[in-house]
């Protein structure tokens, strides 16, 4: 249930902020296990990764959030007081927060994060969207009810030093299926066996496995699922499609 603004934004002490890059809602999960259910967006500014920054196939979609080669971050990302970010999503209607980025978990060690996370929870359930590289603090870890970690793989340019971190991998793979998921971005089927291999190495549950196809562009996006369908059948993991791209397939933010 929604409680009135005031009571989340309270919970924040003035002065703390976050790189905020857009609250938005109410809209539909797009991706994962909760695909459709109602939610509030929370994006956050930052990532530790640069996925399709060189000339990988893979290009992020939110390069917006972290890329200070192409975008002014103080423009996109601006520090913004935590009770500001939870007045504008107390606005909201929705039973779900997602917060995303960017990489969320890159500020957990901040007061603010915590603050956050404190005051979203007045609103209904904590969903964070992760690479995975980070392992979740206890506080963070006690205040998200949801875990959706997408590991990156080979297509998207980073090492695997840098976008594959075992100690992480295992702590969200011991929460899995429960608390924890694993979304993989794959464009091609030859590429599920990189899944295969991650899931065999981190002891990943089939259940807690989701494989979403590649894709910007509806089209693209229904192209790819079909040709990975049967692989996916095959190996018996879950499969999500990309709803915002194919119900808004002309809007980039805000969906």
């Amino acid at each position: 249930m929604i409680t009135d603004t005031p009571v989340a934004a309270g919970r924040a002490r003035r002065g703390q902020t976050l790189p905020l890059s857009e609250v938005f809602g109410p809209t539909f999960q797009g991706e994962g296990p909760f695909t459709g259910y109602r939610a509030r967006f929370v994006r956050l500014g930052g990532c530790n990764l640069s996925c399709g920054a060189g000339a990988a196939p893979m290009v992020c979609d939110t390069e917006y959030t972290w890329n200070s080669a192409k975008f002014d971050l103080a423009v996109e990302c601006p520090e913004t007081r935590t009770t500001a970010i939870l007045e504008h999503a107390g606005r909201i209607s929705a039973p779900i927060t997602v917060l995303t980025g960017g990489e969320p978990m890159t500020h957990q060690r901040k007061p603010a994060f915590t603050e956050l996370l404190t005051g979203l929870r007045d609103l209904g359930q904590v969903h964070v969207e992760t690479n995975g590289t980070i392992p979740p603090a206890a506080d963070a870890h006690d205040l998200v009810d949801h875990f959706t970690v997408s590991p990156k793989l080979t297509n998207t340019g980073d090492p695997a030093g840098k976008r594959l971190k075992p100690r992480a991998l295992a702590a969200f793979a011991a929460e899995a299926p429960g608390k924890a998921v694993f979304k993989f971005v794959v464009a091609t089927p030859d590429e599920l066996t990189e899944v295969d291999r991650l899931v065999d190495e981190y002891s990943i549950p089939h259940p807690a496995v989701w494989i979403m196809p590649e894709g910007r562009t509806a089209a693209r996006v229904l192209a790819c699922h079909r040709s990975l369908a049967d692989a996916i059948l095959t190996r018996g993991y879950n499969t999500t499609t990309r709803l915002h791209m194919l119900l808004w397939p002309e809007e980039d933010r805000g969906r």
